[in-house]
Formats: C-alpha cells, structure tokens, sequence
C-alpha cells in the first residue's frame, strides 16, 4: 500500500512580501496567483518496525531515523522531520519526496512540499482537516517550528488551488477568495504568459530578511504599500477581462516591488527582463521573493513569439506550464491486493492468457 500526497506548485501576479510579517499583522497583506501544473509529491510506504526512511528523489539523498528517538534538526530534510513530530507519526515507513521545480524557484516550492507530506500523512492517519487546518499547520511547521523565514502565501495556495485573492491580516485572520474567471480569459492569460526559468535559484530567506528589516524606511515601506494595492487593481482587471491593463500593472508592480529590497532583482534578472520588454513585453515579474528562479511575462499574442526568442537568446529557459484549479490531494494505491499473475480473456478468436 502507499499513500500519496500531492500539492500544486504556484506563481504570484501581485502583492508578493505583503504576506510578511510585519506588514501584514500591522498593515494587512493582499496577493493574486495561481497554482500550475507543476507538482510536489509526498509517498508513503508503511513499515513493520520503528524505522522511517526518507528518500529525496530530487537529490539521491536517504535519511533513516527511529520514531523512538527524538528527532534532531541538524540540516538534513528537516522539513520532514518536522512534519512527522508535527504529525505525531509513531509508526515506521517509507517516505518518498519528488518535486517538479527545485529549491529557490519562485514557485513555493518548500511550502509546497510541506503540504503535500502533510495531506498523505493525514491521509494515512485517518486525520479530516479543512483547508484552513491545513495550510496553518503547514505554516506552523515552517515558518514557527524550523523557524524559516517567510509569508503566508505559499501555504495557503498550494492547499487551495485555484486562482484566488488572499488577504492576510496575522496568522489568525487569512481570507481565501477563489476568483471566478472566464474560462475565455483564463485560456487567453495563459496563452499570453511566459514562464522563464533564469537559470539560478535564490536562497528567499535571506530576501525576506532584508525586505523585514527595510520595513521602517519610508520608501521601502510606501512600495510594500503600493505592492498591496496593486494586487487589489490586478484583481479588478482580471474580473473584468482587461488583460492588456493586468499585464502593464504587472510591470508597475515590479518596479514598485524592487524598491523593497535592492536583493530582488540582479543583472542577470534585469537583462532578461529588459529583452523581454524590448520584444514587446507588457510587463512582468520574477517570482517568488526574488533574486533568482523563475520570471513570468505577460506578452500580446503577436509579439510572443518574439518574446521567446529574445529570452532563450539571452539564456532564459521557457517552461511549459498550465492552471491547476485543484488544490492539495491525497489517494492511495494498492497493486499489491491483486494476488495473480496471469490475466485471460475470451475472444470470438478463442482464449488468450498473458503474464503480468
């Protein structure tokens, strides 16, 4: 038997460092975005002994511990070892972990782990927790317990799924607003959007960091401010249908998000971004809290293939991509329940047995 979880991986259009804390405890913190079809998964393989063994798939990397001994974070998928305490898993078992974007992406990626460990483990234990539930827990575990610096956003996306507008106010108040788009909008954003990954990975804690400490200067803070209300007018836009309008406030948000911190964006990052403007570009973003990982732009339908080719000239990456309107997931899977190894069937041609 395995038990798996799945949680989708996601971008930000908008109000990406408002769900920092302590802008969003004191000033309330608002994002737009939406989950992709990139994925993280969580597998389960209960064990008879005290023994649980975690593989990373990603990185070739196998940790064992005993669920009698304490569990010690020393740097090693501490992530899972928290998950499991948080869980209060007391039986051994087989944790498998695979992600489709690594480390440092932009798209969550962690947090986005988390919650699927999270909704298998619960799965497995027979837990009913709501989505609220579940994303808190995650970022408990995260952002309280490993004490890893960052938002809300990536927790709450990844366990909702969807398009959706979320406003935070502290960890007790978080409003998750599904957004109804029109499936003739959706198919035309998507169309329109370009993921590039850059080729370098961010290390997001040391940006949130930088982007906290700036929270008194006056311009850093009047930026995060305006950040938070341009995620309310990209909301709007997109209700209504004006793309055109979304992808320029895509580009006044970004430069309204580089004056929080002079760590979000690099050379690099502006090359590209300047390529992709100059190719007829609407505007754009890197995602997640900066300084690496992927870049989203928003280009009309004429010039996007221009678009593309300035950006893998200067060495962007382009992804395939889609929406995921579904939020985290859990099944499980039991091949081992069919206890036979040949199957017949019975044709007007006679009968035909095959080995399995």
């Amino acid at each position: 038997m395995v038990i798996r979880g799945r949680a989708p991986l996601r971008v930000s259009f908008g109000g990406g460092g408002t769900d920092v804390a302590p802008f969003c405890v004191e000033q309330g913190g608002a994002i737009i975005g939406s989950t992709i079809n990139k994925y993280a998964y969580c597998s389960i393989v209960p064990r008879e002994d005290n023994q649980i063994v975690v593989h990373s798939l990603d990185f070739d990397m196998t940790v064992k511990y005993n669920t009698k001994k304490n569990y010690v974070y020393d740097g090693k998928l501490d992530l899972v070892k928290a998950a499991l305490k948080a869980m209060e898993i007391q039986k051994g078992c087989e944790v498998y972990l695979q992600c489709d974007a690594p480390p440092g992406s932009g798209l969550g990626t962690s947090s986005t782990v988390m919650v699927a460990m999270l909704v298998a483990m619960a799965r497995w234990k027979g837990m009913e927790m709501d989505g609220y539930q579940l994303a808190d827990l995650a970022y408990q575990v995260e952002r309280e317990d490993l004490k890893i610096s960052g938002g809300y956003q990536d927790q709450y996306a990844a366990t909702f799924g969807g398009i959706n507008f979320i406003e935070f106010h502290g960890r007790d108040n978080v409003v998750v607003n599904p957004l109804r788009i029109k499936k003739d909008i959706l198919h035309e954003l998507q169309y329109n959007l370009l993921l590039c990954y850059t080729g370098n990975v961010h290390v997001s804690a040391n940006i949130i960091q930088d982007q906290v400490s700036n929270y008194k200067k006056v311009d850093a803070f009047n930026a995060m401010c305006e950040v938070k209300a341009l995620a309310y007018a990209m909301k709007d836009e997109l209700l209504k249908g004006n793309l055109y309008a979304f992808g320029r406030l895509l580009n006044v948000s970004w430069e309204s998000k580089k004056r929080m911190s002079n760590k979000i964006t690099n050379p690099q990052v502006d090359a590209l971004y300047n390529e992709a403007m100059c190719a007829g570009a609407l505007g754009g973003k890197l995602l997640g809290a900066g300084g690496g990982g992927y870049l989203l732009m928003y280009c009309p339908y004429n010039v996007r293939h221009k678009v593309a080719e300035r950006l893998e000239a200067a060495g962007g990456q382009l992804t395939d991509w889609n929406f995921e309107l579904r939020g985290a997931q859990s099944w499980i899977s039991d091949d081992m329940r069919w206890d036979y190894h040949q199957v017949k069937v019975q044709t007007t041609h006679g009968e035909y047995t095959f080995d399995v």
